[in-house]
């Protein structure tokens, strides 16, 4: 079982909560650490032995030991058990995207920074406000704008000089989408099809928007979704986040903390132009202490998974506001006793 990214950062980080550096994890194993299999353990230590991904096993250990530290987290306390979720993915709404559970009781996880939040089916979020995992197997672009996908399609078949390919989209097979996808290979659009390119991506983000402002109409709705989009959930949890160049290390509030703090007044959507369809979101906050405004942007952007005209469609949720200026999201504070675990 060859280690990802996503692996290592996981699994750095809970060897930085049980042991005072790498080499000494790896030298012997601790016992606390659990739903790891041999396999991937094994993978892990030569990957390190080797001298690869140095940076990223460093990044993710440091995390471990400020957690070990943090006066929000084990304030110096060696973990009794630290639990590996692994690759699988739990079922359900669950907000909290947890990849480590310590002692039972504290939720972690260890994201990279990035600005994707969220990466359901249109029909989950813009229809159903998150609820339930499971993806249609409709084709977003065609189910709310079929006029522009038909004239997208016909643009690419005339353009491509394709034969054989159905007269209606609706009509493409897989191997008819294979024959699509060799004639847009290249990164750019021909000429003689990006207008039709464009209009389908106005139509689709128009009617996307309004496929979500329909199912917004109440204030709870609103408020439901601002949470479930910034993974606010009825628990408090920790995000420790790896970068190349920076590290995130914050406690996302729960929704009971939350609303003593916060209160929401707004959540405007709009579609707004761009090389895919996309839709532009705004949660409009005030601060209950001192009753000031806090404006947190996002952007939902529509798109194949792999590709125009293969794969599901999906609709990635971005925030485009630092971190660490979204209500309820706390940065970490580090007991002034305890900073020799980390250094």
């Amino acid at each position: 079982m060859s280690p990802s990214a996503w692996d290592i950062t996981e699994i750095g980080t809970a060897l930085g909560m049980l042991a005072p550096s790498l080499s000494g994890a790896f030298s012997s194993r601790p016992d606390e650490l659990r739903n790891v299999p041999d396999d991937m353990w094994d993978e892990l230590h030569s990957n390190f032995l080797r001298g690869e991904n140095t940076a990223l096993f460093t990044a993710a250990f440091a995390n471990g030991r400020f957690f070990l530290g943090a006066e929000e987290g084990l304030r110096g306390r060696p973990p009794r058990l630290v639990e590996w979720k692994g690759r699988h993915r739990v079922p359900g709404d669950d907000a909290i995207p947890a990849d480590l559970r310590v002692d039972r009781v504290y939720l972690i996880s260890c994201k990279y920074l990035s600005k994707i939040l969220l990466n359901p089916g249109p029909s989950r979020l813009f229809d159903r406000g998150l609820l339930g995992d499971e993806r249609s197997g409709a084709d977003w672009f065609q189910e709310v704008s079929p006029v522009e996908y038909q004239v997208f399609y016909e643009a690419v078949v005339r353009t491509a000089g394709l034969e054989g390919v159905p007269r209606h989209a609706a009509a493409m097979t897989s191997a008819d989408r294979a024959v699509l996808r060799n004639a847009l290979r290249a990164r750019q659009l021909p000429d003689g099809c990006r207008d039709e390119w464009r209009y389908l991506c106005a139509a689709v983000a128009s009617a996307s928007t309004a496929r979500w402002t329909e199912s917004l109409a109440t204030p709870r709705a609103r408020l439901d979704m601002v949470w479930r989009m910034l993974r606010i959930s009825g628990s408090t949890y920790f995000v420790l986040g790896v970068a190349p160049s920076a590290v995130l290390r914050i406690r996302v509030a729960s929704k009971w903390d939350w609303l003593q703090a916060y209160e929401l007044r707004g959540l405007d959507i709009g579609p707004r132009l761009a090389g895919q369809p996309e839709v532009e979101w705004v949660a409009r906050i005030r601060r209950r202490l001192d009753r000031a405004d806090i404006v947190v942007r996002g952007h939902v952007e529509i798109r194949w998974s792999h590709g125009r005209f293969q794969g599901f469609p999906e609709s990635k949720v971005y925030l485009d506001t630092p971190h660490v200026q979204v209500p309820g999201y706390h940065p970490m504070s580090f007991e002034p006793e305890n900073q020799a675990l980390w250094g």
